[in-house]
């Protein structure tokens, strides 16, 4: 049996992560997609850019989203004032803060994917008189679903993970913004509150599992039918 804050925790985990994964996964596509199939000047740096919060640190992440997107900061400031958003310290930012760092990994995997795509298939339905756009969603993102599917759920894991920018950006606020990862760690923090971790902790590796689990096999067969 889950206790109360094990539900609480797991299921905006499970919010954030959801919100996520959906809100960067048309970008995702796009963006593996302009990487895979065209040439433009400056595409290494938008690569690196892309792939840049893979190998900073989470906390920098973070701080970089609380100044643009907090109540002061150019963005977040212009939100509040003209609409009434708030996006720091709320779920919504959390969901930002785990699509900022899932995406990496989302555009890898599309991206791998695509690039693994024959262009002759393309180029034969742009003879048949399909358009780009056409020929992308007829041909292209059908081949290529295995490897979007991959990196959704791959995107959606690593969100479930995510610790230091979100509490960087949204802190650990109970019911609003403390995920699994956010509510271990205040459990560490506690006297007696190893147990109550250890559960967490045995919680996160489950759902992480059974999120790659479930990856492969979906994979598997899509694959198995593109084939059939």
């Amino acid at each position: 049996m889950l206790t109360p804050l094990e539900i609480e925790a797991l299921t905006l985990s499970m919010l954030v992560s959801g919100w996520a994964v959906a809100g960067s996964l048309p970008l995702g596509i796009l963006c593996a997609w302009l990487l895979a199939r065209v040439e433009f000047p400056g595409k290494s740096v938008v690569d690196g850019l892309i792939h840049l919060p893979l190998v900073l640190p989470p906390v920098v992440v973070g701080y970089f989203l609380l100044v643009v997107l907090g109540r002061r900061g150019p963005v977040g400031g212009w939100l509040y004032d003209w609409f009434g958003i708030t996006i720091a310290f709320t779920w919504k930012g959390a969901a930002i803060a785990s699509a900022v760092i899932a995406f990496p990994l989302m555009v890898r995997a599309i991206r791998l994917s695509i690039e693994g795509v024959d262009r002759g298939l393309e180029q034969a339905a742009r003879t048949l008189g399909c358009g780009p756009v056409r020929t992308f969603f007829s041909v292209t993102l059908p081949l290529v679903a295995p490897g979007v599917l991959t990196g959704t759920i791959l995107g959606f894991a690593r969100s479930l993970s995510e610790f230091g920018a979100t509490i960087t950006f949204v802190s650990n606020i109970p019911g609003e913004t403390r995920t699994l990862p956010i509510a271990l760690y205040a459990l560490t923090q506690v006297p007696g509150g190893d147990a109550a971790a250890m559960r967490l902790c045995v919680i996160s590796v489950v759902v992480a599992f059974a999120a790659l689990l479930a990856s492969e096999l979906l994979s598997r067969r899509i694959s198995q039918r593109l084939r059939g």
